[in-house]
């Protein structure tokens, strides 16, 4: 299912789905005629269509009666009521995909006409700046064709991988809430910089472009993240000093347990 010549209603233009807007059309996967989008709060609506020259609907019902893909990037307590509001205008031939985090496939599909295609995906925030992580699972009527299209789109903001769906809670932990995990040790690192004098900015903008390049190292280098941390840390140096107490903190512990609990709550939200 090649995007070129496929109608793309976007559902919720909140954060995931204005990236997806903006990242379809910089990518150049659609034209913006091909893009058509709905919100409850008309103003954000209005705005992309003034920034991006996208086309917008008076109502869910009508951009998904347009589309032959219709991505929900509604909040997940939303979820149910828009799938039965546009459910009369969904046929087998339209790909729906979800990023509702916690709403299971099956009871998207049980909503839907029978043998309608659905894929559920969790992105991250970072799909705003064009390096989003997405992963995405098939459900039962979903086919590699389908699944290809899901690709393009979550590719065309960053990276995107398939998954099984059982593993998406776990998916949510990492990558969907893991953003803010790196927003915390850049913080932190920063307080640190303060600490010894440097002033805020300089102190965020090390941390931040740091944890930029070591996230680069560890994607284009392929060694594993042990093998490039021993590259930097030198026998009794400032490195090792500093890995100590990190150790001895339980740093390592405390995101491993932050993750388990993430994936905690997202299977209670299930």
């Amino acid at each position: 299912m090649s995007l070129k010549d496929k109608t793309i209603a976007i559902i919720g233009t909140g954060a995931m789905g204005s990236a997806a807007c903006r990242g379809l059309l910089k990518a150049k996967a659609v034209e913006s005629q091909q893009i058509v989008a709905t919100d409850i709060h008309r103003e954000k609506v209005d705005a992309l269509v003034h920034e991006l020259g996208i086309r917008s609907a008076p109502s869910n019902v009508e951009a998904a009666r347009q589309a032959d893909i219709v991505m929900l990037c509604v909040k997940p307590y939303l979820i149910h009521d828009v799938v039965e509001e546009i459910a009369g205008v969904i046929t087998p031939q339209k790909l729906i995909i979800s990023i509702a985090a916690g709403v299971p496939i099956s009871r998207i599909e049980d909503l839907l006409p029978p043998r309608t295609p659905v894929i559920r995906a969790m992105p991250n925030t970072c799909a705003i700046v064009g390096a989003g992580a997405a992963a995405y699972a098939r459900g039962r009527y979903a086919s590699e064709e389908h699944a290809a299209a899901a690709h393009e789109i979550f590719t065309s903001f960053g990276e995107a991988v398939e998954v099984e769906e059982h593993l998406l809670n776990a998916v949510t932990a990492i990558s969907g809430s893991g953003p803010a995990y790196a927003y915390l040790m850049i913080e932190a690192l920063s307080d640190g910089g303060v600490r010894a004098g440097l002033p805020r900015d300089i102190a965020t903008f090390l941390a931040a472009q740091t944890m930029l390049g070591a996230a680069k190292m560890v994607l284009e280098t392929g060694m594993h993240p042990a093998q490039l941390k021993d590259m930097v840390t030198t026998p009794a140096g400032t490195t090792i000093a500093a890995l100590v107490v990190m150790e001895r903190a339980g740093v390592r512990s405390a995101l491993i347990e932050a993750v388990a609990a993430a994936i905690e709550r997202a299977n209670e939200l299930s």
